[in-house]
C-alpha cells in the first residue's frame, strides 16, 4: 500500500512499533504492539497512544488529531513489516469499542482492493469467522499475509 504514513521506530524483537501523530492536538506518540498468545502463530494487535507517565499503551483515549487515515496507514505498514518477520502469523484485531472496530472496518473496506491482494482477512460475525465482505459489520478481525512466491 502506498498511502501517506508516519516514520516508525521498531523495537529489537520487532513486536513494538512507535510513531508520532502530528496534528492540531500536537505531537502524540502512538504504539502498535504485537503480542503472542497461547496459540501457535497467533498474535494480538494492540494499538493506542503511549501514556507518557506509565509508559503503557492506552487504547481507550480519543486523540482526534485530524490524521486518522495516515495513522491507520501507518498501522497497516507495521502489519506488513511484522508479517514479513513472521510469515505464518495470524493477527487478531479488535477495537477497544464497537466504534473503533467500525473505524478499522472502514479502513479495510476503503483499501480492500489492495488489501485482498496481500492478506487473508476474516471477520467475526455472530461468533463465526467469515471471509471479509465490505458490506458486513464485524466484531473483530483476523488477518494473515498471503504467501509470497
Amino acid at each position: 500500500m502506498f498511502l501517506d504514513r508516519y516514520e516508525v521506530e521498531i523495537n529489537r524483537d520487532q513486536t513494538v512499533y512507535e510513531f508520532i501523530s502530528e496534528g492540531p492536538k500536537g505531537e502524540i506518540r502512538k504504539v502498535v504492539r504485537y503480542s503472542s498468545t497461547n496459540l501457535k502463530d497467533f498474535y494480538n494487535l494492540g494499538f493506542g497512544d503511549m501514556n507518557l507517565e506509565t509508559k503503557t499503551l492506552d487504547d481507550k483515549v480519543v486523540t482526534d488529531n485530524g490524521d486518522s487515515e495516515k495513522v491507520l496507514a501507518t498501522v497497516a505498514a507495521t502489519l506488513y513489516a511484522f508479517c514479513y518477520q513472521n510469515p505464518d502469523a495470524w493477527i487478531f484485531a479488535q477495537g477497544s469499542s464497537p466504534a473503533r472496530t467500525r473505524l478499522y472496518q472502514m479502513g479495510i473496506s476503503k483499501n480492500w482492493e489492495e488489501i485482498k491482494e496481500d492478506f487473508i482477512v476474516r471477520g467475526l460475525y455472530r461468533k463465526v469467522w467469515k471471509d471479509f465482505k465490505k458490506d458486513q459489520n464485524y466484531d473483530a478481525f483476523i488477518v494473515k499475509r498471503k504467501q509470497i512466491d
